[in-house]
């Protein structure tokens, strides 16, 4: 019973032990801030995204990518099309909202809405970011 304690209690305890390291020393949490990819099917759909996402304060920052090819299934078939791709950058604890949002406002079925935690970084970009993206 006391190891189920400790399985459940051990990423609580770990998680505020790496938050006091570095609050001390100034280091970065890996993980803290998360890059999302979102497609969209064209440069007009990508800017609109891209300025509902940072209205709403959801991201700090966002790339717009040219034009590239894709191939992917849909209903059973390849298709091949071109897509904008966004760079989203924000808080990773904004991940669940942005892509809630984004789905709600984007005109694809089922839109790519992925994210990876970044690992390491400048610092003050990552300060930067929270500065720019509200907490919860």
């Amino acid at each position: 019973e006391a190891l189920t304690l400790l399985v459940l209690v051990y990423p609580l305890l770990r998680g505020l032990a790496l938050q006091l390291h570095s609050a001390v020393t100034g280091s970065y949490i890996p993980g803290t801030h998360s890059i999302a990819f979102v497609n969209c099917l064209n440069e007009q759909i990508a800017k609109d995204i891209a300025r509902a996402i940072m209205d709403k304060k959801l991201a700090a920052y966002v790339n717009i990518l040219p034009k590239s090819s894709a191939l992917y299934f849909w209903k059973g078939e390849l298709e091949e099309s071109t897509e904008i791709l966004l760079l989203v950058k924000t808080r990773t604890s904004k991940i669940g909202e942005l892509s809630n949002y984004v789905r709600s406002i984007h005109p694809f079925e089922i839109p790519e809405i992925i994210s990876l935690p970044i690992d390491q970084g400048n610092p003050l970009y990552f300060k930067w970011i929270e500065e720019n993206v509200p907490r919860d």
